[in-house]
């Protein structure tokens, strides 16, 4: 958990919001929330495209079996 918020803060360095929950207590399904002015403008896809190449490293080896994610600008 710390890992995937360390590279969620590193992409995002200034989001308003950043939470990572465990949703079954196995690590590998996963609830995001990542609030950042750097979604203004762009569309829901654009927006999870970032989170998901944020986290490209801990999806391709397998830590991250399911992802929910929630994104919000700064409107």
């Amino acid at each position: 958990m710390e890992r995937l918020d360390g590279l969620l803060r590193q992409a995002f360095p200034d989001a308003s919001e950043v939470s990572v929950l465990d949703r079954t207590g196995t690590g590998d399904h996963l609830q995001l929330i990542v609030a950042s002015p750097r979604f203004d403008g762009l569309s829901l896809v654009g927006q999870h495209r970032l989170v998901y190449d944020a986290l490209a490293e801990p999806l391709a080896d397998g830590t991250i079996h399911e992802l929910r994610i929630k994104t919000k600008g700064s409107q």
